[in-house]
């Protein structure tokens, strides 16, 4: 012992010791303070109660997590059991209100056109492979009174028309395809005319054409056309599309338009079919 209080091991240690004293007691005098045994102590030992307490901390943490474990669990349970029940009354709302769309929209065809006759709601199953001209099938057919040639809309216009039925399922052609021909007339002035009809570049914008149009046509950009009903085939004034340019054809003779169809041919995800435009069904029934 006599030995190591002569070493320089004694001597390093006494120096490092009174560096600390040092520094505690220039910190605690630097702001004014006087040195006492009890502040000397709190100054000593503040950093052993706080590593101390951060340890109690955790350790009470730990210890709450370990005993109260169960009631957790049922706590955790419970609040996944309300979540899944808000999901689910968010789904039957979501479910609800695209209801009241779709009879809003119903409605609001019917009103406009109250002697025509509706399906139902048709969905949309799927669009024809590698038709460039977006021919679709829905799942509507003879059996809910769809027949070849029955015009298909929706509340923004006319779509197209019903080429094969089957018992529950019809495959529509679009107002895209060079194979449909539609009458049509300017809604604004009601006197021209021309017939709407597909080509392979529109199709592949989504748009259609106006062709025949007479040479002293009053059409503009943006004017709005319609059924002109005289083929039979389709209702009179149902929309169209609108007119997004116009030209000269290339027979010289007569102007060709570029038209948007009101409804969006591409994204559609549920039609309706008119059954009867014409008031035969209504006339048939009178008769029976």
């Amino acid at each position: 012992m006599h030995d190591f209080l002569k070493s320089a091991k004694f001597k390093v240690l006494l120096c490092f010791l009174a560096f600390i004293v040092g520094i505690l007691i220039y910190s605690v005098t630097k702001g004014g303070y006087s040195l006492s045994g009890v502040s000397l102590f709190n100054t000593v030992s503040k950093p052993f109660r706080t590593a101390s307490n951060k340890i109690g901390i955790v350790m009470e943490e730990s210890l709450d997590k370990f005993f109260n474990s169960d009631e957790y669990y049922e706590e955790n349970k419970r609040l996944k059991e309300e979540i899944g029940e808000l999901n689910r009354q968010l789904t039957e709302y979501e479910s609800l209100k695209a209801e009241v769309e779709e009879l809003r929209e119903l409605v609001s065809i019917k009103q406009e056109h109250e002697d025509f006759e509706y399906t139902e709601k048709c969905d949309v199953i799927g669009y024809v492979t590698n038709d460039p001209f977006m021919s679709f099938t829905i799942d509507k057919g003879s059996a809910e009174g769809v027949k070849p040639d029955c015009p298909v809309v929706t509340a923004e216009g006319l779509v197209g028309i019903i080429v094969e039925v089957s018992d529950h399922m019809s495959t529509v052609r679009t107002i895209l395809s060079p194979d449909l021909s539609v009458a049509a007339v300017n809604s604004r002035s009601n006197k021209d005319m021309g017939i709407v009809e597909g080509d392979i570049p529109s199709a592949e914008k989504g748009q259609s054409r106006l062709i025949h149009i007479n040479k002293d046509n009053k059409f503009k950009k943006g004017d709005l056309v319609i059924t002109s009903g005289t083929s039979g085939l389709f209702p009179k004034d149902y929309s169209i599309g609108k007119i997004l340019s116009i030209s000269p054809d290339s027979n010289g003779i007569s102007d060709c338009a570029v038209i948007e169809p009101c409804a969006d041919i591409s994204r559609l995800s549920s039609v309706y079919v008119i059954t009867d435009f014409t008031g035969k069904r209504a006339e048939e029934e009178d008769e029976n």
